[in-house]
Formats: C-alpha cells, structure tokens, sequence
C-alpha cells in the first residue's frame, strides 16, 4: 500500500481515494481539500470538477488545470488551520500551504479556500491566496524608558532586569 499524497499518514486507499473515486463523499472540508490536492499528485482531475459548486465551474478551466497540475511535482499538504467545515456544519474555511517543483523551482501554494455543503457533500466555492506578513522588528526598550509590560517602572528596574 502506498501512503496517501495528503500527508494524513493513512494509505491512499483508505483516505482520499475513496472520495476521489466516489465510493464515500468527504466528511469534512478538511477531506475535500486534501482530496484535491491528492488529485493534483495523482493526475486525476475529474474531483477537482465535481467538487466544484455549479457557481464556480464558470471559473474552471480543466486544459489549463491539468497543464498547471502535469507540469509540476506535487511535494506536500500542510493544513495551517480550519473554521468550521465539520460534518454537522454547512459551511467551513480551510487554510493551507502546497508545495510543489515547477521549472525546477520550489513554490508554496498558500491558500484560504472556502467550503459549502449541500445534500449532504462538501464542494469548494472558492479561495483567497494568503499573502505573506510582513517582518515587524520590535522597537528596542531603553534601561530608562517605561517598561512595555505597563508596570509603570523603568525598563531596567521591571522587565529589563538580567
């Protein structure tokens, strides 16, 4: 058996391949979304389209998905976070990192996709690309000045005391 391209630490065959080839639908949002990506690592895009909601397909370019998806080499799924998206919720966000190998270079994938369910199936509506933060250098705190615990005491009479 081989492990599933998810990073669930299950095999395939008992994660992701049961939804991708319709013998379960997913329970969670969370599923779908390492269900796609293990689409992407398998050249299997048929889930991709079918977990789609109808409002979205609009958007959806099959030719152009599977050029993105055969062109790159699928390296891993780190799920950052989840909101809702359970199996007695109906709506549910996802946010995750894939990484892949494109022209030799490494990218990330960082994403903040958004799920709906209906009948009883998740499907994908869309997503927000996570941009990353910025670096922000903390001020450095004078032995005199005020000390940013808010004690009210200088810095290195409170905190700055080593």
């Amino acid at each position: 058996m081989s492990a599933c391209p998810c990073g669930s630490g299950r095999d395939y065959a008992d994660c992701c391949q049961l939804y991708i080839e319709g013998k379960e639908n997913a329970p969670t949002a969370e599923a779908v979304m390492r269900a796609r990506y293990s689409s992407f690592a398998i050249k299997d895009y048929d889930y991709l389209e079918n977990t789609l909601t109808p409002e979205s397909k609009q958007d959806y370019d099959p030719a152009h998905v599977k050029s993105w998806a055969e062109s790159s080499e699928w390296l891993g799924l780190e799920i950052v976070s989840t909101d809702k998206g359970q199996a007695e919720d109906s709506t549910g966000d996802v946010e995750f990192i894939a990484t892949f190998k494109q022209s030799g270079a490494t990218h990330k994938h960082h994403e903040l996709s958004h799920f709906e369910k209906r009948d009883g199936q998740w499907f994908y509506t869309d997503g927000d690309i996570v941009r990353p933060q910025p670096i922000v250098k903390e001020k450095k705190v004078g032995r005199n000045e005020p000390c940013p615990c808010g004690s009210g005491k200088k810095y290195k009479k409170c905190c700055g005391r080593g």
